[in-house]
């Protein structure tokens, strides 16, 4: 039960959504890796942020890979691409099956539980009955804390990166600086996969800011001339980085996904945040950055507060909350101490409850 090729798994039925809308027709695209062992207990399941995709291997390195601590020779590894991104799930460009029609626009409303509710569809058509682990950096880590309190008996371990419990006004400011500048290219409204490039190109310059650090630009994007007047290093990267974004994704899934983050709150309808945490039953893991500005590391110290038996770990990084993605030497030595048998009797005082 492996395929390092992308699979499709279509939905039996249609999706309802927690705004009340439908999504007739579902499809959602997944990476699997290794293989299931005899007793079905060495599963990894991967949930991805913003603008990644299902192919874990190519973005999370040095963690997932031979070699690394989630080796496919020892795990079954899956990971699913989000409703609403580009990568193969149903999202805004998908055409309708029935009318051949794209949405654009128009396509619905989409939260953190939707998102796991395609998950744990795939989960049911893979027949997985217990998970391993489940871990989730950024909006990842916001699917994987949803999906924690949803099924507490289904996990046995939660890894949780740089995300939080809800998602902060802070945080909903940021995604929504950056719709602002896809709203505001007047392809936008056009009804074409391209609309909207100029704006996400300048959304994507707005996010990097809150993805990586004074200290990291310093170092990095510092003109080294002194007579330079313009064009700067640091304004230079600014476009590069919004042209490779353009180049792979699109300006539709970006604002149904940010939307989705923003909705992000455990609490809601189970009568707050720390009434929602206590119902996580895996043994839990979070890792928090010191130099993150979007997921500070107060909302994963508030996580490992409420959620039950749960241990705290914080990175030292130069590289704000892309931290999750590059650190991952760091994120490797204290899943071994995690993982370690007798972990409690070897926690250094990085970690606290």
């Amino acid at each position: 039960m492996s395929d390092f090729d992308q699979q499709i798994f279509r939905l039996p039925r249609p999706l309802r959504l927690e705004s009340g809308a439908v999504l007739p027709h579902v499809e959602v695209a997944y990476h699997t890796y290794g293989r299931l062992n005899a007793s079905r207990d060495n599963v990894v399941w991967v949930c991805h942020a913003l603008t990644a995709n299902a192919d874990v291997l190519s973005w999370w390195p040095g963690l997932f890979g031979e070699d690394t601590h989630f080796d496919p020779a020892d795990w079954f590894i899956v990971c699913a691409n989000i409703l609403g991104s580009c990568y193969g799930s149903t999202g805004p460009l998908t055409p309708n099956p029935e009318t051949e029609e794209v949405a654009y626009q128009q396509f619905p409303l989409l939260t953190i539980r939707d998102l796991v509710s395609a998950h744990e569809a795939l989960r049911e058509h893979l027949a997985l009955t217990r998970i391993n682990t489940l871990i989730g950096g950024s909006l990842g880590g916001q699917q994987a804390v949803e999906w924690a309190i949803q099924r507490p008996e289904l996990f046995e371990n939660l890894v949780l990166l740089a995300t939080s419990a809800r998602h902060s006004a802070w945080g909903i400011a940021f995604n929504e600086a950056q719709r602002l500048a896809i709203q505001a290219d007047p392809t936008y409204n056009t009804a074409t996969p391209n609309s909207g490039a100029a704006g996400l190109r300048a959304a994507r310059a707005v996010a990097l800011l809150s993805y990586r650090s004074y200290e990291a630009y310093g170092q990095a994007q510092t003109e080294p001339d002194d007579t330079v007047l313009t064009d700067f290093r640091a304004s230079s990267y600014q476009r590069y980085q919004g042209d490779k974004l353009v180049a792979r994704f699109n300006a539709h899934s970006y604002v149904t996904l940010s939307r989705a983050m923003d909705s992000h709150n455990v609490g809601r309808g189970r009568g707050g945040v720390k009434a929602a945490l206590g119902r996580i039953r895996a043994r839990t893991l979070v890792i928090g950055i010191t130099s993150d500005v979007l997921f500070p590391p107060s909302e994963q110290q508030l996580l490992a507060r409420h959620i039950q038996g749960a241990m705290y770990a914080e990175m030292g990084s130069q590289y704000g909350h892309d931290g999750f993605l590059i650190e991952t030497a760091q994120i490797t030595h204290f899943l071994k101490r995690f993982f370690a048998p007798s972990h409690v009797s070897q926690l250094a005082p990085e970690f606290s409850n």
